[in-house]
């Protein structure tokens, strides 16, 4: 059984950090997944070898900014409540 959503991930020519865990964290504007930002992201296809090499150096470096960052807000939070409340008066 062929999984053929996983050949998009698999282009020879585009190094990517992408691990399909792509949700942008709300504080730090970096994706969870790969810690790029959502323009690199978008721009990415279209960079050259070097630019997303050194992109790729800089991505352990920021994933202390997604700790330090806001924590994301879950279901069932009062601050969640609140605001879900204020939206549907």
């Amino acid at each position: 059984m062929n999984d053929f959503g996983d050949e998009v991930w698999k282009r020879d020519e585009i190094d990517s950090p992408c691990i399909k865990v792509c949700v942008l964290h709300p504080g730090a504007k970096l994706c969870m997944g790969c810690f790029r930002t959502g323009e690199e992201i978008a721009r990415w296809s279209r960079m050259d070898a070097s630019e997303r090499q050194s992109i790729m150096a800089e991505l352990p470096s920021r994933e202390p900014q997604i700790a330090a960052a806001a924590p994301i807000m879950r279901p069932g939070r009062r601050a969640n409540r609140r605001f879900a409340k204020r939206n549907t008066e």
